[in-house]
């Protein structure tokens, strides 16, 4: 069964999702990868802004608030 694709920003609540590609530019590219957010890297979504933006994942044992448009920058597999 081969999995689903998907931003990020797209990552149904409650889902766990697995890092897949990293589409950010170099600036934001960094402050990703220096957050974790590695290919291979499991993240859930945890908490969700009244709003619905921004939205908190669980990295690594640690929640990190991404706003959509970064979330949308990070495709991930779902679990």
């Amino acid at each position: 069964m081969k999995s689903q694709s998907m931003p990020l920003s797209q990552l149904p609540f409650g889902r766990r999702g697995v890092v897949r590609e990293l589409r950010a530019d170099t600036g934001s590219r960094r402050r990703l990868l220096d957050l974790g957010l590695v290919v291979g890297t499991p993240v859930e979504t945890v908490l969700r802004s009244p709003a619905g933006n921004p939205m908190a994942y669980e990295i690594r044992g640690t929640l990190i608030a991404l706003r959509n448009a970064e979330a949308g920058q990070i495709i991930v597999d779902m679990l």
